[in-house]
């Protein structure tokens, strides 16, 4: 019966009209899947000497035992925004005189064949036979490398139940959040040494096959919690009402004050937070405020005069703007599916736009303060935020919006963002120049005729007379709709 499913899952595929794009694809990202498991591998066969160089005069197995901890938190990471769910087809195969179980099964075993599986087993275990084996032989190395392998298999499904549990609620964001301040900030702000906890279970490892047995079955266990939540999950029915009314009270009050708009605003909330591929670009954009860290509390991009640093007002924009970066950059193709919806309806595109002009500013502006807290590092860092945020809500805004409606291509939103290039083509490329060189052409001849802070001024009032402008600027982009409306809904509904 296994078999007769994925036969099924094979004519599916084979029959589709759009078989052949979807193999060049596959192809072509298989084969950058086997180029990045190579450099995974060739990392691994490295590791050693990599240990050697940044732990000079440590034991490397010491070393190794006590960052093992830091790769499960990354992998646990990576898992959350890499791996799919394995129900995205459930409901084609619910109503198959086969029995749920199977069906659960089958779907289960085949999101496990996947590179995420063998990246742990690529990376240690030319360490397992460089420096285990010749101090505690091969069986050492093994039982090593199996209590690895076992822990990260365990995280395979305990993620396929933590996204399915949480994913569509605050609870998981939270979790996620929670893991990577404990995994990154424990250890940077000496709180405690989380290697430390993990350390005695792969070091007992080394001398006995006890971790790698419990590990073993820990991972079994997970595997029956998350087919058990699946099955009891796996109903029509429930699929059904699950759609109805999960989203229910979801729209943000605010926006109804803008009239048709403000409703096409909600709505776009809505696919927001119903959709996968756009919910995993609002979490990004979260995770994105942190990016600052990575800048303001490094000396080396610490200006040597004491004015601010050039790079900060990169920085600034991308924190303050990244939804609208995001997000924006496949502006019409997020309604790839409804776009007839709108050309059918009376000011319905202009509408559709104005309500996406007041969820970017929106959101930006959230972002904004957000990002108010790096006042810690210095009140030029405020500085800097304001200006960026009235340049990305009066300039920037526009100009993504108005390279994102060259050609605009389709999605299918219930696709994760990962790997996935729906929607993707030139114009996204090209929105980086004017995200990059925009501010800069305004703020560089200012600061460097005058000052840093004159140029931040500049870089302000022109987000403030963009913001004065906001009709003339956006009727460009809506009269550029309208005038290559039919050309847009068609390309949508051949590709499709």
């Amino acid at each position: 019966m296994i078999f007769e499913l994925i036969r099924l899952q094979f004519l599916k595929s084979f029959r589709s009209t759009s078989f052949a794009k979807s193999a060049m694809a596959n192809v072509l990202l298989g084969f950058l899947v086997l180029v990045l498991l190579a450099y995974v591998f060739g990392a691994g066969i490295f590791l050693p000497r990599i240990i050697d160089t940044l732990a000079e005069g440590q034991d490397p197995i010491v070393v190794l035992n006590s960052y093992l901890i830091f790769f499960f938190l990354g992998e646990f990471m990576y898992r959350y925004f890499l791996q799919t769910l394995p129900v995205i087809e459930l409901e084609s195969l619910l109503h198959l005189p086969i029995g749920k179980g199977r069906i659960i099964s089958m779907l289960l075993i085949r999101s496990f064949i996947s590179a995420l599986s063998v990246i742990a087993i690529l990376l240690f275990l030319p360490s397992a036979f460089q420096i285990i084996a010749p101090e505690y032989g091969n069986s050492g190395a093994v039982f090593w490398i199996g209590s690895i392998v076992f822990t990260s298999w365990t995280l395979h499904w305990f993620m396929l139940w933590f996204k399915q549990r949480f994913e569509d609620g605050l609870i998981g964001i939270i979790v996620v959040f929670v893991i990577l301040s404990l995994g990154a900030g424990s250890s940077y702000m000496g709180w405690f040494n989380l290697g430390e906890v993990t350390k005695p279970i792969f070091d007992f490892a080394l001398t006995s096959p006890i971790p790698m047995a419990v590990l073993a079955l820990l991972m079994i266990g997970t595997f029956i919690l998350c087919r058990r939540f699946y099955l009891d999950n796996a109903y029509l029915e429930d699929l059904a009402e699950e759609d109805e009314i999960r989203f229910v009270g979801q729209s943000i009050g605010f926006f109804s004050r803008f009239g048709l708009a403000g409703e096409l605003a909600n709505l776009e909330w809505k696919l927001i937070i119903r959709h996968k591929k756009s919910r995993t670009y609002l979490m990004l954009s979260a995770f994105f405020l942190l990016y600052g860290l990575i800048f303001y509390t490094n000396p080396m991009y610490q200006s040597e005069d004491g004015g601010i640093s050039a790079i900060f007002i990169f920085v600034g924009v991308f924190i303050t703007g990244i939804f609208m970066i995001q997000y924006g950059q496949q502006f019409l193709s997020w309604n790839s599916g409804n776009f007839d919806f709108f050309l059918n309806r009376k000011d319905g595109v202009e509408a559709l736009v104005k309500g996406k002009y007041l969820l970017f500013i929106s959101i930006s502006v959230i972002c904004f303060l957000a990002s108010i807290p790096y006042v810690y590092f210095g009140w030029n860092i405020l500085l800097i935020h304001i200006a960026t945020f009235l340049f990305n809500i009066g300039v920037l805004i526009h100009v993504i919006i108005y390279l994102a409606l060259w050609k605009p291509k389709p999605m299918d939103l219930n696709k994760g963002a990962m790997f996935n290039y729906e929607g993707v083509g030139a114009a996204q490329f090209l929105i980086i120049i004017p995200m990059m060189a925009g501010p800069y052409l305004i703020y560089l001849p200012f600061s460097l005729l005058f000052n840093d802070y004159v140029g931040l001024l500049a870089l302000g009032i022109s987000g403030i007379i963009g913001i004065f402008a906001f009709k003339p600027l956006s009727k460009i982009n809506i009269d550029r709709i309208n005038s290559n409306r039919y050309e847009i809904s068609s390309s949508f509904r051949q590709e499709s």
